[in-house]
């Protein structure tokens, strides 16, 4: 064997497909292989999303410039075949600054046929640019690799500590089945009867009575039949703004609270049903009463919920075995707390009641009939006759229950889209209840 310095050579074998190359193919394609979302699953989802810089296999080659390989030849040049070798063919090389690095280093000592001059990867390239371009790139560089490592570390920790999390989870679950299934049901109730209510509300005219009857006794029955079975967990005094015999604990004040607070919502739907019957064929002034009576009833319940979890909270916090002064101490910080959200909401309230008191629209007055045939007696809403005809401040004129109807979702003119209704008090006309859970 002759030469100090040999030049390698790769030829490809065509073979059957290795594991390496269907991970090569599924990373050329963007997807994630199945063994890395087995292995680390948060770690695969932020690179995935872009959070993460995907990781290099530097074990693998480029699989643009060499193809997959099963088998490698290598062959082995000494100095005296050298130059005939280099004017036959170029050297096949793994990178394009490679080719260039390599032809240069054969240039300047033909005898020697330097191994790093032919044999030279696209990564080592850019190794020798970023050592000259500078410390603030390496720095740069250092920085964020360090930052990535860090994500790594903390995403391979949630993923460690998740499937213990889960079976805490079921454990949880499992001591606290029934209640657990119980607030799920009542939850999926009132959001099921919170869509019937608004269904029959839009109805207008055309409810049915005795649909809205049958309406009201499934609530009823369901509230009752639930307060029925729990009728010894103390559910019923806080109702009435008494707290409970005993010191609740912590799961168990979060079950009352959520229980009360759902079944008060669909206590307050069955007055909200029966306003429906009592306006069921109501138009003009009517329906305006009818969606203000609904925003009252609503604001009322809003009221009485913030007050409803109060009793429970007094009580767990006055727990004399954590000492009186402690227990004092952190009873009066939530009544001050709590003094600041039922403030507001009492304000609401009285906007409510003033919004109900009012005898004229406050978003227009009424139109006289000669405005009205100025206007051309045709409601722009309904494309129909007008019925007790609304003048706004951008004096556009439409039927007082369809622009009632409008201002349920909007505050600005049907036509001139200018604001027309001040947007001081949310309406719930639309017979909506509001579906967010009062815990505290």
């Amino acid at each position: 064997m002759e030469g100090s310095g040999d030049i390698f050579r790769a030829s490809p074998v065509a073979g059957a497909s290795s594991p390496s190359s269907l991970s090569s193919n599924s990373r050329r394609y963007g997807f994630p292989s199945a063994a890395s979302i087995i292995q680390a699953p948060l770690s695969v989802l932020l690179e995935y999303s872009g959070i993460l810089p995907a990781r290099s296999n530097q074990h693998q080659p480029s699989t643009d410039a060499v193809p997959n390989d099963s088998e490698v030849s290598i062959r082995i040049i000494g100095s005296t075949e050298q130059d005939n070798h280099r004017e036959e063919q170029t050297p096949l090389v793994v990178g394009n600054d490679g080719a260039s690095a390599g032809a240069a280093g054969m240039t300047s000592s033909p005898s020697q046929g330097d191994v790093e001059g032919v044999l030279r990867t696209g990564s080592g390239s850019i190794d020798a640019e970023a050592g000259g371009g500078g410390d603030g790139v390496g720095a740069n560089g250092r920085d964020s690799s360090y930052q990535r490592y860090d994500i790594q570390h903390a995403a391979r920790w949630i993923e460690q500590v998740l499937p213990f999390s889960l079976l805490l989870l079921v454990v949880f679950i499992r001591q606290h089945l029934q209640g657990f299934f119980v607030t799920i049901w009542i939850a999926a109730v009132l959001f099921k009867s919170n869509d019937v209510l608004r269904k029959q509300t839009a109805l207008k005219g055309e409810r049915k009575m005795p649909v809205l009857i049958g309406i009201s006794v499934a609530f009823a029955l369901h509230v009752a039949g639930v307060y029925w079975w729990y009728q010894n967990d103390d559910l019923m005094n806080p109702l009435v703004m008494l707290p409970p015999k005993e010191i609740p604990p912590f799961w168990h004040a979060i079950f009352v609270i959520m229980v009360n607070d759902t079944l008060a919502r669909q206590a307050a739907m069955i007055f909200k049903c029966i306003l429906l019957m009592y306006y069921k064929n109501s138009r003009g002034r009517n329906y305006r009463k009818q969606g203000q009576l609904l925003t009252l009833v609503e604001y009322f319940l809003l009221l009485y919920r913030a007050l409803l979890p109060t009793p429970v909270w007094y009580r767990f916090f006055l727990n004399k075995e954590y000492g009186s002064l402690f227990s004092s101490l952190m009873t009066g910080l939530y009544l001050t707390f709590k003094l600041t959200s039922v403030v507001e909401k009492v304000q609401s309230f009285f906007a409510a009641v003033k919004a109900l008191s009012r005898k004229e629209v406050h978003y227009g007055a009424y139109a006289t009939s000669e405005q009205v045939i100025a206007a051309g007696d045709l409601c722009a809403i309904c494309q129909e006759k007008m019925h007790a005809p609304v003048l706004l401040r951008c004096k556009h004129i439409f039927c007082e229950d369809c622009v009632s109807e409008w201002f349920e979702r909007e505050r600005t003119c049907p036509l001139c889209r200018a604001l027309v209704k001040p947007a001081d008090l949310r309406s719930f006309g639309d017979g909506s209840t509001s579906l967010f859970f009062q815990l505290f």
